[in-house]
C-alpha cells in the first residue's frame, strides 16, 4: 500500500465523519487547490479553463470522497480526477475548434490570456509542450513540473513505468527540437 502522509490521514478521518466532513473538505481544498490548479493549467493553458476544471474537480471529489478506497495516495487520486477533468475540457474545446491545439495556436492563446506571466522563453517552452501529443504532454507535465515518480504516474494513468519513461523521453526530444527550430 502506498505511503500516506499524516495530513492525508487526518483529512480522511475528518471526511469520514458527517460531523467534521465540511471542515475536512475545506482543509482538503486548502491543501491541494494550488497544486491542482497549476497541474490543470498546464493542460488547458488558460486561467478561465483551469478555474472551471478545478471547480469540476472539487465537485467530483466532494461527491466521491466516500468512495476513496485508499489503494493509492490521496493526492494521486485527486490528480487523476483533476487530469480527467482537464482532458475532458480540452476535448470539449477541440470539438468546437476542429482539432487539437497546435503550437502557433498555443502562443496566441497564451498571449491573449491576461493571467499569463512569462517571457518569450517561457512562451516558447509552453507552446512546445502544448504541441505534444496528449499523453506525452501529460507525462511531461507530471514528471517535470510536479516531479511525480513514474510509479505513482503508473497507478494514476494505468500505464507501465517503461511506457511512461519512453513517453517522457520522446516528449523531451520533441520539446528540444521545437525550441531549436523556434
Amino acid at each position: 500500500m502506498p505511503e500516506k502522509t499524516d495530513t492525508d490521514e487526518q483529512l480522511l478521518e475528518l471526511l469520514a465523519s458527517e460531523f467534521t466532513f465540511e471542515r475536512g473538505f475545506g482543509l482538503l481544498v486548502a491543501a491541494y487547490k494550488q497544486r491542482l490548479y497549476w497541474h490543470i493549467r498546464r493542460i488547458v493553458l488558460t486561467h478561465e479553463d483551469a478555474d472551471d476544471a478545478l471547480q469540476n474537480t472539487f465537485v467530483k471529489v466532494y461527491k466521491g470522497i466516500a468512495h476513496f478506497e485508499g489503494k493509492s495516495r490521496l493526492y494521486t487520486w485527486l490528480y487523476r480526477i483533476a487530469t480527467n477533468e482537464a482532458l475532458n475540457l480540452v476535448q470539449q474545446r477541440s470539438k468546437h475548434h476542429a482539432g487539437s491545439l497546435e503550437e502557433n495556436d498555443a502562443i496566441a492563446v497564451l498571449k491573449a490570456d491576461p493571467w499569463f506571466e512569462g517571457d518569450e522563453t517561457r512562451l516558447m517552452l509552453l507552446s512546445a509542450i502544448a504541441g505534444l501529443p496528449e499523453k506525452q504532454r501529460l507525462v511531461f507535465n507530471l514528471r517535470y513540473y510536479d516531479e511525480m515518480p513514474y510509479e505513482e504516474m503508473s497507478v494514476m494513468l494505468g500505464t507501465s513505468v517503461g511506457a511512461l519513461k519512453a513517453s517522457f523521453h520522446h516528449a523531451v526530444r520533441k520539446i528540444e527540437q521545437s525550441i531549436r527550430v523556434g
